[in-house]
Parts: C-alpha cells; sequence; structure tokens
C-alpha cells in the first residue's frame, strides 16, 4: 500500500543542507501495525509528514496504493489525503472554539458532504469513542484523554485506509495513553494500516513491526509481537 524507493528529503538551515531522510527504501502492505523509532532529530515526523503527503521529497519515488504521487499537484494530493489518510498528533490539534462535535464534523465540511450525512457520520463517530455526552464540550472542558479521542474521531470520520499517529500518547497520563492505545489496535484489528511514530520501547514493541530511523536512514526493521 505504502511504496517508498530512495526517499530523500533536504532542508536549507542557512548555508548548510540538513538531509531528514536519507534515501529511505520502505514497502507497508494494507492492515500492517508499524511503530516507527528513533532518537529525536532522527526524521520519524519527517518520514511520517511524507508518507501523509503533507510534504514532498526532494528525491526518489512514492507510491500510494499503487499510484504514484511523487509529482502531483497539491490538488490532488490534498484529495487523496482527504479520502485515503487520517491524522492523529500529541498536541491533539483541536479547534478551541469549537465543540467537540464541530471539530469532528470539520474535515467533512472541508470535504462539501451535505450536511445529514455529516451529521450522521459525526454522531455515529462520537458514539463510536463514547464521546456522545460530551458532543457539545470545547477542548478546554475535556480531559486530556477525551481530547484525544475527539482526534482520533475526526481523523476516522473520512473513513481512512491509513492512520498516522505522531506520539498519540505523549502528552497523556499512563491510564488515557492505554486507552487510546487499545482503541488504535482495534482500528488496526478491524483492517486500518497504522502507522505510528513513538520514543516508548514499551508501545512500539506492541506493534507487529518496528522501524528504527538513525540519521534520517533505516537502522533497522523487524517484526514481533500481535501482528
Amino acid at each position: 500500500m505504502i511504496h517508498l524507493r530512495g526517499a530523500y528529503r533536504d532542508y536549507a538551515m542557512g548555508t548548510q543542507t540538513v538531509h531528514a531522510l536519507n534515501g529511505v527504501d520502505l514497502e507497508v502492505a494494507q492492515g500492517e501495525y508499524l511503530a516507527i523509532t528513533g532518537p529525536s532529530g532522527s526524521g520519524k515526523s519527517t518520514l511520517l509528514h511524507i508518507i501523509g503527503l503533507l510534504d514532498r521529497l526532494s528525491q526518489g519515488g512514492y507510491k500510494l496504493d499503487r499510484r504514484d504521487v511523487t509529482h502531483l499537484d497539491d490538488d490532488e494530493l490534498a484529495r487523496i489525503r482527504r479520502e485515503t489518510i487520517g491524522f492523529v498528533f500529541q498536541f491533539f490539534h483541536l479547534v478551541p472554539r469549537l465543540s467537540a462535535a464541530a471539530n469532528v464534523e470539520l474535515p467533512l465540511t472541508l470535504a462539501g458532504m451535505a450536511v445529514p450525512e455529516r451529521r450522521e457520520r459525526v454522531s455515529a463517530a462520537l458514539d463510536s469513542f463514547d464521546l456522545a455526552d460530551r458532543a457539545d464540550h470545547r477542548p478546554d472542558q475535556l480531559s486530556g484523554g477525551q481530547r484525544q479521542r475527539v482526534a482520533i474521531a475526526r481523523a476516522m470520520v473520512t473513513r481512512p485506509a491509513i492512520l498516522l499517529a505522531d506520539e498519540p500518547t505523549g502528552n497523556l497520563d499512563r491510564s488515557a495513553g492505554n486507552e487510546v492505545v487499545h482503541i488504535l489496535e482495534e482500528l488496526n484489528r478491524n483492517g486500518l494500516t497504522l502507522l505510528m511514530v513513538t520514543h516508548d520501547p514499551e508501545l512500539a514493541n506492541r506493534a507487529g513491526r518496528q522501524v528504527r530511523i538513525v540519521d534520517g536512514a533505516v537502522a533497522e526493521d523487524r517484526r514481533s509481537g500481535p501482528g
């Protein structure tokens, strides 16, 4: 489903060039559960952004679901991203002034979906993540775990095939973090392709596959655990 070949991403920093990705080859099959690990600044988040079509390669190729997406224009990338990929971040990225329901509804609104279908999907998503009684609450009225569940509901309301999670438990206590992990793993068991960046070795070892990134390159790629 995900196929990167010779993937480079370079950034200019003053007079120097930083090689955030340095010749990454990576294939991820549909339904895999993959943990991406490595030290800070190793290129983990850059890799996730490339896979999520939030950034472009400086060199190399990327096929997503057998389609070459390397040189597509911004509008086409946005369409594919909207229809295929969901995102969950460490700091939730919820809109503070919007209710939980309105935050979940936002990607459907941006996609131009008709109001009745939007409302039906939002209601189902809130129910799925035990948030129906928090629909009218703003993010500052929710716990950290509830905010992350809202973020997951927002990511899943478009019914993506891939979920990219960047340190999804990094801003949560152990109990709320475990709850979020169980939700993500249940989504994976139901067929969702799950890629998760994490610094937590215990969490990484729950994934069926672990890819370690060092200095922008794949240093280790191993399979273990339940996947």
